[in-house]
């Protein structure tokens, strides 16, 4: 039996990845289609005056085949994709893309929620549940006229063609470019297991030496240690020059589509229509945020490049030397080393992926929370990398499942994400299986996974996420977990990064792996003291990610149509903001920005910045309450704001827990930015 048209048997309803094949998609999408259109059609011409349940809660528990197929696909063709998939993927986004644009356009249908949404005897919950689908579909058409309907139906269907295309070719090109090495000393600086990795990889693609793959930001973890700088430069190269083919020709499209549907939407750009339902609400205020950011990391940015540009020269013996963007990180590590008295590269042999994840990501959410992880060997995740937990309650009830994939593959797209392979919902008494899946360099047989610092912290952040996905109360999936507007999403896991600071948490996970001593207390309290470190680079190179996102997206629908050259459109616009700086590139450039060209931050890559006001506002709360207990804090965070997803306004729940509105002080001292 197709193992997608029925409720899977295993615990709290892990997809039977085990029994999926090639052929069962196709089938259970296009039952699943019908199925749904026969849920809609019926909830749209119940005779019966709408009511929540009848319509509201009949909407929340249709399509459920589509959901079990959907949630599956699109998991493994960003986790584990492979040409079938792709086809699969090809040829089904369209047509999900047109089905749900029909629900979304409903008539009859968006009758009976305009009725429901004036109803007096809603309660709180049922008020913002009701708010949320009435505005998901007004912002999608619902009430155009038939003309500009039919038009939007043509927008969506062509920007999921186009986003896939997106995606998939950014992928392609990502592993063409993989730096192919042939000489071992041009390897030098890497550990043991980054070149064992490395190795690894160019075996696994058949080809001599070894490949140094590339990860999604411009920045790649290896320019840190590589001694050889022209090495350097050519990662560099490489990693700056994906997209330049068939993603970025698709962009000034993509641009288009978006701008025209905004302006039929009744918005002067894709930016304004993205925001409306945000935190944020406006782009003036994205615009006050960078503008408080970009004065101060440009001018840090340019310290820190005096210091680096001395430290070149003199290694160079070279009293001419310049600077190059392919520099920075090597001698910011350098630098960091001198001043903090820390060699990052030299802590991987502290962070041991097991020990990491059950001592330090598990043992922290333990101590705050109260919860507990079992592993369930007996189950099977989406590949067989794959490891799922059983997560506990502190009364020993079960929260639901937890994923973790955390080695790069050819097949997985680049980063590191959380999603929910099942939706925690009251309704239906589904728990929430949510998985976490990171690019961590596969070590070599019989070796330990060793973790970069950067790794630690992607553990931890993309933790945060999972426990805002697993803590999820909510009756409905509309508002359950982390279906939480684009600028908020961001904020429970960045508090979760606090921990690796932390000296408690870290004596418990950073030991050598193999003496089992641990990291000297002295080296934890450098570790703090370094995280404001080269914050002029971070904050340049993310604040003109943000405003490439934002240019691209203020566009009218004659201006993106008018683009005939996508790289000098990037340039003009990081010029107009002083970011047009050689030194310190975009954290993304527009060839290879998944996020907003093939994710879902399109106008919404700001939320990061936005986030860390919360999150550093947050954090600076829990410093403030040291003296109380440590669980006592965690039940109050998770109680006013992790568990309640969307269930009311965000910024309501933000206020609950910190008594008032977020300001952003901590997070421009903890840039060093005051």
């Amino acid at each position: 039996m197709n193992p997608f048209l029925v409720e899977s048997p295993l615990p709290h309803h892990l997809p039977d990845f085990a029994a999926v094949r090639l052929e069962h998609y196709d089938e259970a999408f296009e039952i699943g289609i019908a199925e749904q259109q026969q849920e809609i059609d019926a909830i749209a011409t119940n005779p019966a005056e709408p009511t929540f349940a009848n319509t509201v809660e009949a909407l929340e528990l249709s399509g459920a085949v589509l959901d079990r197929v959907g949630k599956v696909l699109f998991h493994l063709t960003s986790a584990d994709t492979s040409p079938d998939l792709r086809q699969v993927e090809a040829r089904w986004t369209p047509k999900l893309a047109a089905h749900a644009n029909a629900i979304r356009t409903n008539a009859a249908l968006f009758a009976r929620l305009d009725a429901v949404h004036v109803q007096p005897d809603l309660d709180d919950e049922q008020r913002h549940v009701v708010d949320l689908i009435h505005r998901d579909f007004r912002r999608n058409g619902a009430g155009l006229d038939a003309e500009a309907t039919a038009r939007l139906a043509q927008i969506t269907t062509e920007l999921s063609e186009l986003t896939t295309a997106f995606g998939n070719q950014l992928l392609d090109e990502s592993n063409a470019a993989a730096l192919h090495l042939t000489d071992e000393d041009e390897l030098d600086g890497l550990d043991e297991g980054a070149k064992a990795a490395a190795r690894d990889l160019a075996a696994d693609r058949g080809v001599d030496g070894w490949l140094i793959a590339l990860v999604l930001p411009t920045s790649q973890p290896a320019l840190a240690s590589l001694t050889n700088r022209d090495v350097r430069r050519r990662l560099h190269e490489a990693a700056t020059s994906r997209g330049q083919g068939g993603c970025v020709e698709l962009v000034p499209r993509i641009a288009a589509l978006r701008a025209e549907r905004a302006a039929l939407l009744g918005h002067p750009h894709h930016a304004a229509y993205a925001l409306e339902d945000q935190t944020a609400g406006r782009t003036d205020r994205v615009d006050e945020l960078l503008d408080r950011l970009i004065g101060p990391a440009l001018a840090l940015a340019e310290q820190d490049a005096v210091e680096l540009t001395a430290l070149l020269r003199e290694d160079l013996a070279d009293s001419e030397a310049r600077l190059q963007a392919w520099d920075w990180r090597f001698y910011a590590e350098r630098l960091r080393v001198r001043n903090h008295d820390l060699d990052t590269g030299a802590l991987s042999a502290y962070f041991e992926l097991g020990q990491v994840l059950h001592d330090g990501v598990f043992a922290a959410a333990t101590q705050l929370y109260g919860v507990t992880f079992s592993r369930r060997a007996d189950l099977t995740g989406p590949h067989p990398d794959s490891e799922v937990y059983e997560v506990l309650d502190t009364d020993g009830t079960s929260l639901g499942l937890f994923v973790g994939d955390w080695f790069a593959r050819p097949s997985k797209r680049g980063g590191a994400w959380m999603n929910n392979l099942v939706d925690q919902s009251g309704l239906s008494g589904y728990r929430p299986v949510v998985c976490n899946t990171t690019n961590i360099a596969r070590p070599a047989a019989g070796e330990p996974a060793l973790l970069t610092l950067d790794n630690v912290r992607t553990l931890f952040h993309e933790f945060g996420h999972a426990l805002h996905g697993l803590f999820a109360a909510s009756r409905c999936r509309r508002t359950s977990g982390t279906s939480v507007v684009r600028d908020f999403v961001e904020f429970p896991s960045q508090v979760n990064e606090m921990w690796l600071t932390d000296p408690d948490v870290v004596r418990r996970f950073a030991r050598h792996h193999r003496t089992g001593e641990p990291l000297a207390a002295e080296i934890v309290t450098r570790l703090a003291e370094a995280e404001s470190f080269n914050q002029g680079w971070h904050t340049t190179e993310m604040v003109a990610a943000v405003w490439l996102d934002q240019a691209w997206h203020r566009l009218g629908v004659e201006q993106a149509q008018s683009i005939t050259d996508p790289v000098a459109f990037e340039a003009e616009a990081l010029a107009v903001k002083g970011l047009a700086v050689d030194l310190v590139p975009p954290r993304y450039r527009t060839g290879y920005f998944n996020h907003i060209f093939a994710g879902g931050y399109a106008a919404g890559y700001y939320s990061y910045l936005w986030s860390e006001v919360l999150d550093a506002d947050t954090v600076a709360w829990f410093e403030e309450n040291a003296d109380r207990p440590l669980r006592e804090l965690g039940d109050h965070f998770r109680e006013t704001l992790l568990s309640r997803g969307s269930i009311r306004p965000e910024m309501d729940s933000y206020r609950a827990f910190r008594g008032r509105d977020p300001e952003p002080a901590a997070m421009l001292r903890r840039r060093g930015l005051l």
